[in-house]
């Protein structure tokens, strides 16, 4: 039967070889790269997730280039340069249609509907100015003196109201046309605005590799062509692949040292390939068939996820020290298969506590983390198969000797302090109650901080490149914004303008310097029909026994009536109700698009975004708006998600316990009255890492706490190592836990070392717990010699 399994598994693992094969030529198994699928989705509100998935996706496909210089000259033939050298990678990255046709675009779209449209100050101005006042503005604009901006003809618009309009609606941006360009000013400088779009996905590895190099030489073409331009490059992709750059290093640095560790480590201890080859093995297949069924359940693997992983060959070869280092401590007479089963309650016992405290990662919303649970959880699985399917046919009685390292590893334990008697009871008491003394007071300390800045970070070159892009072109933020929801598409245009104007008070204040909104440029059906009946009255009817405007400008030119009746007709006809629809499919719409999310569950909505946030301390002034204004929700997607941080870290900190109660019952079912010596060092080991970060001030957050639960489910194997049968030399068993413990510190210890905030304190606090469990596990669990032998047949007779 033994052998049987063993070649099943064997046929198992050439399917798995064969699939990741299939899977990496085919380049299937490509990495994502995106951050935000880490993040949580936005709790029962399907909504909500939409209109953030729109605001991000829309910026992720593009790269703004800013290139400026003191002399616009130079800049422009930097700015060529710079396109130049995109030109020949066209099919990988192209200019986006360019907006120097703006005003014409402008007139086709909103020119039959022009008379609708009013600012607020126009409104104002209808309401109060006489219509003699309008006549001298209609004559100042025919015959060019101080009359303002033009836009086609002074027939179309003899008020100029329409070219206010437009002027207004600039004022969204302080972006303007220039000799066919798009240009900005500031601080004595003058910037071409080139906005280039990506073919391929901004989270395509592939993408990445050629995309980063050519912007770099684009860039280094417009400086060869003006060495004092400035040039200003902003976009995902280039975060992207930052993290993707440094994800990738990280894992060939934490899977290639965590490796060579403990080959070197098995090499000192059983100076022989084969022990080596055989833990190899059982790490190769626990990580094809991770990747193999996470590609299978998930469709695709974050590049994270394979970092996290990386660590996994810390964990993994666990299950085979075991078996190695029980053959060494096990008589010739007794052969493998016949070992292995006297094994097989410890090691699914260590299986099963290792998966418990998988799973509490798996509980989560973060869709990161519930791969990298999975990932691990495989991992461990098909390493345990591979264990117990071929270790117990490769591995003979005679195969293996123990070094002279082992054999004083292995020896140490008879020098280890005995917290359950002893002479030495009395001396380390005052100790112990010191140490917990000082873990009490730092727990105290300890500060809970579930900012999700602080798990970010981005190269400082590439934050104050969008820093200084975010203010020269007054970009809104992609995560603070008002979700507007209403019946109908009009219905969210009102609500749309209730909220600008309850807003405007903190424009005045300058703490937003406006907002960008559909109905900015197409009013609501009331407010356009609102309009038109504030011009009739005030400009093409008498007003107060004054003759119209209109009539007016006609007397002062020498026109007749026919001429005041045709221009009459000419603006009416130019009062065709505008549609979000229509707008939104011209070319004048495409940058506001991203605002409409037109219809939805329940009825419609739309976005409306801010720009120039200047003090993020107050955003608690605009969350106040939105109650004001019914069918508004105010959105903060980085205080949502640190809600959901702080959340979840209390949820797992229950978890947590839970998972105590859990296992401390599993293990009760075979060690009963021995149970809690095994839970004893993590539980400890927990508590003292906690404290030192009280200490040290560092913050306690989710990760510290996920951590916690796997300083658990593998402290625990330690507590199961010297628990297990008196029948074997226990200080094999102590050596089993040497190099389990090594090789996770090993594996942890780098993790500890990531660039990544979440790994970082994830690794840092794994690196501590275990280091503890490593040492305070004999304590607990090898007793004296005046308890061996008690507690020997105890379990004996337990066993039988």
């Amino acid at each position: 039967m033994q052998r049987r399994l063993a070649a099943l598994w064997l046929l198992a693992v050439l399917l798995l070889a064969g699939h990741n094969a299939w899977l990496w030529l085919g380049q299937r198994a490509s990495p994502d790269t995106d951050i935000l699928a880490l993040l949580p989705s936005s709790r029962n509100d399907a909504v909500l997730q939409q209109a953030f998935s729109h605001m991000v996706d829309t910026s992720q496909q593009k790269v703004v280039v800013l290139v400026g210089d003191a002399d616009w000259e130079r800049a422009t033939r930097a700015a060529d340069a710079y396109l130049a050298a995109l030109r020949p990678q066209a099919a990988l990255v192209a200019p986006m249609a360019g907006s120097a046709q703006l005003q014409e675009q402008w007139l086709n779209v909103f020119g039959n509907s022009r008379t609708l449209l009013l600012t607020e100050a126009q409104r104002a101005q209808l309401a109060q100015a006489s219509p003699q006042q309008w006549s001298q503005q209609a004559l100042a604009g025919m015959y060019g003196a101080f009359g303002g901006p033009k836009l086609g003809a002074w027939q179309d618009d003899p008020f100029g109201l329409f070219a206010g309009w437009i002027q207004e609606r600039a004022r969204e941006t302080p972006v303007r046309p220039r000799d066919g360009r798009l240009f900005v000013e500031r601080d004595g400088k003058s910037y071409v605005l080139l906005l280039l779009e990506l073919k391929a996905s901004a989270f395509s590895l592939q993408a990445q590799e050629q995309v980063v190099p050519l912007l770099a030489n684009a860039r280094q073409a417009a400086l060869a062509q003006a060495q004092a331009a400035e040039v200003v490059t902003g976009g995902v992709v280039l975060h992207a692949a930052a993290a993707g750059e440094q994800a990738s290093g990280e894992m060939a640095t934490i899977g290639t040292g965590s490796l060579i560790g403990i080959l070197l480590l098995m090499w000192l201890s059983f100076r022989s390939l084969k022990p080596i080859l055989y833990i190899a093995a059982s790490i190769a297949v626990g990580c094809l068939g991770a990747l193999s069924v996470s590609m299978l359940l998930f469709g695709h693997v974050h590049l994270l996820t394979l970092v996290f992983g990386a660590s996994l060959i810390g964990i993994a070869q666990d299950y085979g020290i075991y078996f190695l280092c029980a053959r060494l401590g096990t008589a010739e007479s007794v052969s493998s298969p016949q070992l292995f089963r006297q094994l097989l309650p410890g090691l699914a016992l260590m299986l099963l506590a290792a998966v418990i405290g998988y799973l509490g990662l798996a509980a989560t919303p973060f869709p990161g983390l519930q791969q990298m649970a999975v990932f691990s959880a495989l991992g461990l699985v098909f390493a345990w198969l591979t264990v117990a399917c071929w270790f117990p046919q490769l591995v003979g009685p005679k195969s293996l000797r123990a070094t002279r390292a082992a054999d004083a590893l292995s020896r140490s334990i008879e020098r280890w302090p005995d917290f359950l008697g002893g002479h030495a009871w009395h001396l380390m008491l005052p100790a112990a109650v010191g140490v917990i003394g000082l873990c009490l007071a730092g727990l105290v300390k300890l500060q809970a901080s579930d900012d999700i800045r602080a798990l970010q970070k981005t190269p400082q070159a590439l934050l104050d490149d969008q820093i200084r892009i975010g203010k020269l072109l007054d970009m809104a933020a992609p995560v603070q914004f008002y979700l507007v929801r209403g019946e109908s598409a009009d219905a969210v245009l009102q609500q749309e303008e209730q909220l600008a104007q309850r807003l405007q008070p903190l424009v005045d204040a300058h703490l937003i310097s406006g907002v960008q909104a559909v109905s900015n440029w197409v009013p609501s059906q009331a407010m356009q029909q609102r309009n038109l009946a504030l011009l009739q009255q005030s400009l093409l009817d008498a007003r107060d026994g004054q003759p119209a405007a209109l009539a007016q400008v006609a007397e002062a030119i020498g026109e007749s009536s026919q001429w005041v009746a045709g221009m009459r007709a000419r603006l009416l006809e130019r009062a065709r109700p505008m549609t979000p629809d229509a707008f939104l499919a011209s070319a004048a719409g495409e940058a506001t698009r991203h605002l409409w999310l037109g219809k939805v569950d329940g009825g419609y909505a739309s976005i409306v975004a801010l720009r120039g946030l200047s003090d993020y301390r107050r955003l608690g002034e605009l969350a106040e708006v939105a109650a004001k204004v019914p069918g508004v929700q105010w959105v903060d997607k980085v205080g949502e998600i640190s809600s959901v941080l702080k959340y979840y870290r209390q949820y797992m900190g229950w978890a947590l316990l839970a998972a105590y109660a859990a296992i401390f019952a599993l293990l009760s079912l075979r060690y009963r009255r021995r149970a809690w010596r095994a839970l004893a060092p993590p539980l400890l080991a927990t508590g003292l890492t906690l404290g030192l970060f009280g200490w040290l001030g560092l913050p306690l957050q989710l990760f510290h706490v996920l951590a916690a639960l796997l300083v658990l489910g593998l402290g625990v194997d330690y507590g199961i190592f010297l628990l297990e049968p008196a029948r074997r030399e226990r200080r094999y068993a102590w050596l089993t836990v040497c190099l389990s413990a090594v090789s996770a510190l090993l594996s942890f210890g780098l993790l500890a070392l990531s660039g990544s905030p979440p790994l970082h304190a994830f690794g840092l606090t794994m690196l501590c717990g275990m280091l503890l469990v490593w040492l305070l596990a004999p304590c607990f669990t090898f007793p004296n010699r005046q308890h061996r032998a008690h507690e020997g047949n105890e379990h004996d007779d337990h066993v039988h």
